[in-house]
């Protein structure tokens, strides 16, 4: 029943996320182990929404460790632990709770053990900046944790870099780039500082590749640039490579021909779909504090109350017409997807 559930799970969010982007891109999915204990570690740009990818596009059922602050209420909390997310704490949680994470490491480490996935966000919290942040090592200790239990295990931990064109804007594209697996064996516990250190400089390295990675000394201006010159941020290594050369070397993406049309959809769609929207607009958005939170929680709206007002519509219209109740769901669904991928 719980591999039933997290198809029927994964299922129904890759359709909310198919119509949600205007394409997800997905580079070297190859590279994704079909078996075997894995480790992702991914740059965290985008809330909710960076999980939700790599757990549609993986390919894998991953474990995901998530702040513990959404774990409060015991219905969430349910749901959540269903999904496979485990808590961890973090110091703004509380010193006092920062013991609770040897146990949720442990947990992780026996789930290696047992040749599952586990997702985790080395930078420790999310940013909308277009660089890699310094990776804290908790990801090393699990590994390492579970190697000390079990020396004949291989860990195979695979560097993911997410790549958004505009994170907070509805219709956006996204890339995921899954690196080379990095193979971790017994032979890191010899030496458990120099491992820590080596392990997090190649991950580190592999996510500046996988995406974009601005530097921090002269990040507003370059990001200006950029802007400017209107780069396809899905293409990290033409977009380092650009700021490499010092914008000599930029190319810009292809220009949408059908921007008129899709603002037009999308009109025709806040149209069809007003009560959600409101709700949408002058409810949730306004108490949303950081910016990286916009997309998941409108896309928690695209998948909840959106599909219950589009049903509560089609059962009202069914009792003049069943024709009319079909034609108008399938109508809206056409100019969805008329706003979105165009």
């Amino acid at each position: 029943m719980k591999i039933l559930w997290l198809h029927i799970v994964r299922a129904y969010l890759s359709l909310g996320l198919f119509f949600y982007f205007k394409t997800i891109k997905v580079v070297h999915a190859e590279n994704v182990p079909k078996n075997g204990a894995v480790l992702f570690l991914g740059n965290h740009q985008n809330a909710l929404l960076d999980a939700l990818l790599i757990a549609v596009k993986s390919g894998r059922f991953s474990y995901f460790l998530t702040r513990a602050s959404v774990f409060k209420k015991k219905v969430i909390a349910s749901i959540l632990k269903s999904l496979l997310m485990l808590p961890v704490y973090r110091v703004r949680d509380g010193w006092s709770n920062i013991s609770k994470n040897n146990s949720v490491f442990s947990m992780c480490a026996n789930l290696l053990n047992k040749g599952e996935a586990i997702t985790v966000f080395p930078e420790g919290n999310h940013s909308l900046k277009r660089r890699v942040r310094p990776l804290s090592k908790g990801f090393t200790r699990m590994v390492f944790e579970a190697l000390q239990h079990n020396p004949e295990l291989q860990v195979k931990m695979l560097p993911v870099g997410f790549n958004y064109s505009n994170p907070t804007y509805f219709g956006d594209s996204v890339s995921l780039n899954f690196g080379a697996p990095i193979l971790v064996t017994s032979e890191v516990i010899k030496s458990v500082d120099e491992s820590t250190k080596a392990l997090k400089t190649k991950v580190f390295n592999q996510l500046c590749e996988l995406t974009t990675h601005i530097p921090e000394a002269n990040y507003e201006n370059d990001i200006k640039t950029l802007n400017d010159l209107q780069v396809d941020f899905l293409q990290p290594t033409s977009v380092n490579a650009c700021v490499a050369s010092h914008f000599e070397n930029c190319k810009p993406a292809k220009p949408n021909r059908f921007s008129i049309f899709k603002s037009f959809f999308k009109l025709l769609l806040i149209i069809h779909l007003f009560p959600p929207y409101l709700i949408w607009k002058f409810v949730i958005e306004p108490k949303i504090k950081e910016a990286e939170f916009i997309d998941t929680f409108r896309f928690a709206i695209a998948i909840t109350l959106v599909p219950i007002y589009m049903v509560i519509v089609v059962v009202l219209l069914s009792m003049l017409s069943f024709k009319l109740a079909i034609s108008w769901f399938l109508f809206v669904l056409g100019i969805a997807l008329f706003s979105v991928k165009l």
